[in-house]
Order: C-alpha cells, then structure tokens, then sequence
C-alpha cells in the first residue's frame, strides 16, 4: 500500500504541474495529463533516470495501479455517452452533422487503410492480420476528441456558435460510426471463428436493443420518480454506477472491452442538461483528475523508446499526415458543403483533428485486445498528444484570421 500511495502521488503530482503549465499555453489541461503519462514511461522518465523509474514502477508492482486504472475509461466513457446525447441541437442539424461527420470517418479511415500495409510488417504482432491490423487502424485515426473539443469551445466562449454547434453534433455523429467499427474489429480478434464472431456481434445487438428498449425507459422512470429536479442523491447515483459496471462488465463477457458497455449505459440516460452537470460535477471530476492521471500513466508505460528507432520516425511522420489530412480536409469538406464559408471549415477541420482522451481509451482497446504492439501504440499516442495540441492555436488562428477580414469590410463600408 505505502508503495501504490507513492506512485498515485508522483502520478498526480505530475499531472497537476503539467496540466497547470499547458493551461498557461492556451491548451485544455487534459493535454498536460495526457503529456504526464507519457512523460513517466520509459520513452522519458525510464531513459534520463531507468533506476529510479525501475524502483517506482517495477514491473510486477503495478496490479493495483491497473485495477484503478479499469476504472477511470469506465466513469469517462460513461459520462462520454451522456454528453453525447446532450448536444445542443443535434437532432436538428442531423443532415449537416453527417455532411461534415462522414467524410471525418471516411477520409482518415481510407487513409488508415492505405498505410496500414506499409507498417503491418514491424508494428503488427504475431497473429494479427492484415485485415484487422487495418481496420482497427482506420478506426484509430478516425476518432474525435468530444470531450477536449467541448472544453476548447467552451473555453473561447464559442459552444453555441454555429462552428461550436456543427462541430459538436458532427462529432457525436462521427465517434458513434467509429465506435461500432472498433466494436467490429475487437469483436473479429476475440472471437476465433465464424461463429464466435456471429455470437460476439449478434450479443452486443441484443445489449443495445435490451439497453434502449428496457433499460432507457426505466431510467428515465427511476429518474422522474427520484431525481426529478435533474440532481439524483446518493442512492439513485449508486443506481446509475451499479449500472454502468454492470454493462461495462457484460460487455467484457461479450469479448469486447468494457468500456462499450459503458458508453452505452451512459447513452440510454435522459436528455437533461441539469443531470449532466450533476455527473460531471460529482463522477467526471472523480474521473479525471484521479482515474485518468493513473490511466495515462500506465499507457505511458505500456510505450517503448524503440518506437523512434529505424524506421519509427518515418512512421510517425506517415501516421500524422494520414490523420491530419484525413481530419482536416474531410471535415473541412464537409463543414464546405454543410454551408459555412472557407475559414469556419477550416476551423471545424481543425477542432476535429484533436483525438484527446477518447484516443488513448481506442489504444487501449486495441492493445489489450492484442491488434497493436508496444510500438504502434507509442507512434499513436505521439500522434494523439500532437494532433490534440495542434486544435486550440489552428482554432485561434483561423478566428483572428476571421476578425482581421470583417475588421476590414467594416472600414471599408
């Protein structure tokens, strides 16, 4: 115990002081905490001082720090799927949220596909095809940070603009397509045969159908009838949480990850703003700033500095511009047809190139499901961390860039 108390502190020491800092930058603070994690594995921590990183962080003492390390995608992608049924006007901008939602799937996916024969040979493990190997690739580049996207809108005062608003709706548009890919291709590693597929697939329908048709409705009943003011107490929240591990384990019995189960319970509550605060305000917190510390910090010591050696930094150089690009010139495209002028695409390209938290709870699906090596993992998470930081200064620069030209028009009217 004295050694996990340890370990939690130096996690969350590091995570507070790095999230500090890029707050002062400009950045969301989960950047920094995202940053800590890599920071404390071997690519950072283990190289200036492998002693004292060996000492902390041995690798048979870690089994406490990975049972609360479950729990933190758990809680989040738990709030993740009440958030996402919480955007303002989603289903009122339904046809220019997948105008701008599909291409953001479909380009980084279609470049994910293209590269992916390219790195199968070094990054893939043993056994793993190349069919999956890509698939999952694909849904690793197509994913969108909401939660990160929702802070850096929030932040700049722009949630209920029209760019906020369209990025927002065509990001819960666009994580729900990638969510059920990955649940194709985790399904298609973990069940050996066609008929384990079959069971794996046909399961996780029964979830969803069981899940919006019985258990939405008593939600909303247990929540009318206990926690009508949107405020549930502590017998109703345990409810909620007794829930949500309940799904979330279910799902691992299914052969998928945890987390889908999650995800789900949360997307069966109500819409009702007052509820969300109310979740964020009492789980979320919880979540983040304890969980996901320790989260972070354990896929950051699931990386290898051996990643950047050879040919590892071409790789990463291939995987980011198939992310950037594919992010910013589909959803560009998209927000283009979905009627917003050159400048608001480009900013919605670029809010939609962050990947966030939501990429590193993709990784560790793929990598506890055994699609992605210590290697791959480490070139992602790199792309995960630049693409993140890169959303907020491209967003401020395309909106100076927009205040400077109607600056200009006013003058010359």
């Amino acid at each position: 115990m004295p050694h996990l108390l340890l370990q939690l502190s130096v996690i969350l020491a590091t995570a507070r002081v790095l999230a500090l800092l890029l707050r002062r930058l400009g950045q969301p603070a989960v950047i920094g905490e995202m940053i800590a994690g890599f920071v404390l594995g071997p690519v950072v921590f283990g190289a200036v001082a492998p002693e004292w990183h060996a000492a902390l962080f041995p690798k048979g003492g870690l089994a406490a720090l990975h049972g609360l390390g479950q729990l933190g995608p758990v809680l989040f992608m738990f709030i993740v799927g009440a958030e996402l049924r919480a955007a303002d006007g989603a289903r009122a901008r339904l046809v220019a949220a997948a105008w701008v939602g599909i291409p953001a799937v479909l380009l980084p996916a279609v470049l994910g596909l293209a590269i992916a024969p390219v790195l199968h040979r070094d990054y893939a493990p043993a056994g793993v095809g190349a069919w999956p190997f890509a698939a999952f690739l694909a849904a690793a580049l197509a994913i969108t940070a909401f939660p990160v996207m929702a802070r850096i809108l929030k932040d700049r005062g722009l949630t209920r603009s029209p760019i906020g608003q369209l990025s927002l709706a065509a990001t819960a548009f666009a994580d729900v397509l990638v969510w059920i890919l990955l649940a194709f291709v985790v399904a298609s590693i973990a069940a050996h045969g066609a008929s384990a597929f079959v069971r794996t697939i046909g399961g996780l329908a029964l979830a969803c159908t069981v899940a919006f048709g019985v258990l939405r409705p008593l939600l909303a009943r247990l929540l009318a009838r206990h926690a009508h003011d949107g405020r549930p107490g502590g017998a109703v929240l345990g409810t909620l949480l007794v829930g949500t591990c309940a799904t979330a384990a279910a799902s691992e019995w299914l052969g998928l990850h945890a987390v889908f189960g999650a995800f789900l319970f949360g997307a069966c509550l109500p819409r009702d703003d007052r509820l969300l605060d109310t979740l964020v305000e009492r789980l979320e917190h919880v979540a983040v700033l304890m969980l996901m510390p320790v989260f972070f910090a354990l896929a950051g010591l699931s990386t290898t500095v051996d990643a950047f050696t050879g040919a590892g930094a071409w790789a990463l150089l291939l995987i980011l511009a198939a992310a950037v690009l594919g992010k910013i010139v589909g959803a560009g495209a998209g927000a283009r047809i979905a009627g917003l002028d050159a400048r608001s695409s480009l900013a919605v390209g670029s809010l939609m190139n962050a990947r966030g938290m939501m990429e590193l709870v993709v990784l560790e699906v793929g990598r506890a499901a055994g699609v992605i090596g210590a290697g791959l993992f480490t070139l992602l998470m790199t792309m995960t961390i630049v693409t993140t930081l890169m959303a907020a200064p491209m967003l401020a620069a395309c909106l100076r860039r927009a205040d400077a030209r109607a600056q200009a028009a006013a003058t010359r009217e």
